[in-house]
């Protein structure tokens, strides 16, 4: 959908206009990294293939993590991104300048991300094609940017404060706006409480929902060999 499409590159030129200032005022991160930017390629081919099939739910995860940060697709475990999403062979650059522990493989990537082998597994066992799951449910995350420490531990953008965080929180959630009016969307869940209250921030004319998140590092994800989280999340998207 060409719309989702200009919204995404409207947000990937805001979001690093101002990664300078975020660096200046935002002393709890050391290093960002823009997927929208450096992963252009395989995230447009997520947009054109999936963003224009008729999905009236939006999941909506915080912002990317490691497998975002390295296929530039929303919770993209870079394993379910090659088999399940069949996205391959798509150029990811490396960002510059890049830290020594945060290395960017692309869509080549070996590391599993856990919380998208949760979503994406959840998925490709109840629907037959990537294609089915877009025709109920599109993701996309609030905030397009990866941000860590000098150590390289992942900053999320709730720790975020200042001037230049409220810049950026505005540019997401007119994103987000764009999104949902643009797809017809009538249903928003947030991955995790702090996207569930952007969300529930912005739309008041939807049903705004939450499922816990998948996080590896989540007692309740981990319960049960994540069996209880798997209940919960089918239960939350009704399928």
């Amino acid at each position: 959908m060409q719309a989702v499409k200009q919204a995404a590159e409207t947000l990937r030129d805001a979001a690093t206009t101002l990664m300078p200032d975020l660096l200046k005022d935002c002393k709890q991160i050391d290093w960002i990294y823009n997927p929208l930017d450096y992963a252009w390629a395989p995230h447009q081919e997520w947009i054109q293939r999936f963003a224009g099939n008729g999905a009236t739910t939006l999941l909506v995860g915080m912002n990317p993590g490691h497998g975002m940060g390295n296929t530039g697709v929303p919770f993209g475990c870079p394993e379910q991104v090659r088999g399940f999403l069949s996205i391959t062979d798509l150029e990811v650059h490396h960002p510059s300048p890049s830290h020594p522990k945060r290395t960017v493989y692309g869509l080549e990537c070996p590391k599993p991300e856990v919380s998208g082998r949760r979503i994406w597994s959840f998925f490709s066992e109840r629907f037959s094609t990537p294609e089915d799951v877009s025709k109920h449910i599109y993701i996309v995350n609030h905030c397009p940017l990866w941000m860590f420490n000098e150590a390289g531990q992942n900053i999320t953008p709730d720790k975020l404060t200042g001037r230049a965080a409220k810049q950026l929180k505005a540019i997401c959630d007119q994103h987000l706006r764009t999104v949902v009016d643009e797809m017809g969307i009538t249903r928003v869940i947030g991955v995790g409480r702090y996207a569930q209250r952007q969300a529930a921030e912005i739309f008041s004319e939807i049903e705004v929902d939450w499922v816990p998140h998948p996080s590896p590092a989540s007692p309740f994800a981990n319960r049960n060999g994540g069996a209880d989280w798997r209940a919960a999340f089918a239960d939350v998207l009704r399928i």
